[in-house]
């Protein structure tokens, strides 16, 4: 494969049930007089932080010190949920120009039994790069022409994918068909030629355009309809059913279940996708749609979340407004639509890193900052359907925590120390690494 919440405070009971930290263990722990912001309500100053074998027990103050863990000073910190980059490749490429590094892309326009998962290196340089500014999850996802499979969702520390995999399979990624016409800034100007093709057989006219885009869409049709008949002919018990690994991969989907993570940035491919999810009837997840401000309405009526890519780029128009791809954000939530936001690298891995910093631009345009913060972070989570395991410091859910001397959106903080299901996570990087030996070498 190329691929306003009230201070929590644990009950006694609740407290006894809660196993002891086990002898030596590296994911128990005890924060004490830092601001922690929850983000599922108030800001709690003078906090603590419990967390025992991964799991926070307990958030809150005055909250009593245990015996049997070790006690961090919070004094002068804040307290964060680790960050959540909705739609990356980070795991899947280490070099852009080394093809063998690339496990991104799959042959075909149908690969819904391919997972991101198994292609992941848990030991890609691109990873401590990441989550050293913070992003503690990472929503890995292949790419391709229509299906190309499955996005998983990875927490970014683990020796194994199976160790780092939060939902393997989170959700099926889809390339909306679209009239792409040549030209523009982004490929989108009227061609008044209609010649139907170019040098080379690349159809450039509309009419050639037009029945391109028809034919991956009745393909795509063509697809869900098998998925359909195979799931009755398993169902029925035929004696002609023969097992299909890709048909098979497609069960949850239709069976609504399983998301599908559809791209559709402009604001017909936007249109295009909630009518034929409709038709489909499947649920769906906007990918990088640049142009949601012009949909919200429907977005809104269809309650549909949406993927935002990078705030920090150019617009997708040349008559557009300067600022926007930094203001879309902020429309969205004044729209009262649930968005998380996204590197969406294209196989620059390290853009991930700035995924806090594509919060901070859009709250510059208008987006309140912690509606900024939930983006990613809370929102994240619940669009992946993880909401219960991470995106808030909330008992119950995992550690994943940033100890900072500030707010995570400026570039300036430091993260004093992070964790991930409760470990300390080394903030090590190959980048500081080469540093520290070049400033030591021998004049």
């Amino acid at each position: 494969m190329r691929l306003a919440i009230a201070i929590l405070i644990p009950s006694l009971a609740a407290m006894a049930a809660t196993p002891p930290a086990a002898p030596g263990s590296d994911d128990s722990f005890f924060i004490k007089g830092a601001t922690v912001h929850t983000l599922a309500g108030a800001d709690i100053e003078n906090g603590s932080v419990l967390v025992r074998n991964g799991k926070i027990i307990g958030v809150g103050k005055n909250l009593a010190v245990p015996k049997d863990v070790k006690v961090i000073d919070g004094k002068g910190l804040q307290v964060y949920p680790g960050m959540i980059d909705s739609g990356t490749e980070v795991g899947l490429i280490e070099i852009n120009a080394v093809r063998e590094t690339e496990d991104v892309q799959e042959i075909g326009k149908f690969n819904p039994q391919l997972v991101a998962a198994t292609a992941v290196n848990p030991s890609s340089e691109h990873i401590e790069v990441t989550r050293v500014n913070g992003i503690t999850t990472v929503a890995t996802m292949p790419d391709g022409v229509l299906i190309s499979g499955q996005v998983s969702l990875m927490h970014l520390n683990g020796w194994t994918t199976d160790e780092m995999g939060v939902k393997p399979r989170a959700g099926l990624h889809l390339t909306m068909p679209a009239i792409r016409l040549p030209g523009g800034r982004g490929g989108f100007t009227p061609d008044s030629s209609d010649s139907g093709g170019a040098a080379g057989g690349n159809p450039t006219g509309f009419t050639a355009l037009k029945a391109a885009f028809d034919k991956e869409m009745s393909e795509l049709n063509e697809f869900f309809e098998s998925a359909h008949r195979y799931k009755q002919m398993k169902s029925a018990k035929a004696p002609d059913f023969k097992p299909d690994l890709k048909l098979e991969a497609m069960q949850a989907v239709i069976d609504g279940t399983e998301p599908i993570l559809v791209t559709a940035r402009r604001e017909r491919e936007i249109r295009d996708a909630i009518a034929w999810a409709d038709k489909q009837k499947v649920k769906i997840i906007l990918c990088d749609a640049v142009e949601a401000n012009k949909v919200t309405k429907e977005i809104k009526e269809h309650n549909i979340s949406v993927i935002l890519g990078p705030a920090l780029s150019l617009p997708l128009n040349e008559d557009d407004a300067y600022d926007r791809a930094y203001v879309t954000a902020a429309d969205l939530q004044k729209a009262g639509i649930l968005f998380s936001m996204a590197t969406l690298t294209g196989g620059t891995n390290l853009a991930s890193r700035n995924l806090p910093y594509q919060a901070a631009q859009a709250v510059a345009f208008g987006l309140p900052h912690e509606d900024a913060l939930k983006a990613v972070t809370t929102n994240a989570a619940k669009i992946w359907g993880v909401g219960d395991q991470i995106g808030t410091v909330e008992e119950g859910k995992w550690a994943d925590l940033l100890l900072t001397d500030g707010d995570p959106l400026e570039a300036k903080t430091q993260i004093k120390l992070l964790f991930i299901k409760g470990k300390t996570v080394d903030t090590d990087t190959r980048q500081k690494r080469l540093y520290d030996q070049y400033l030591g070498r021998p004049q």
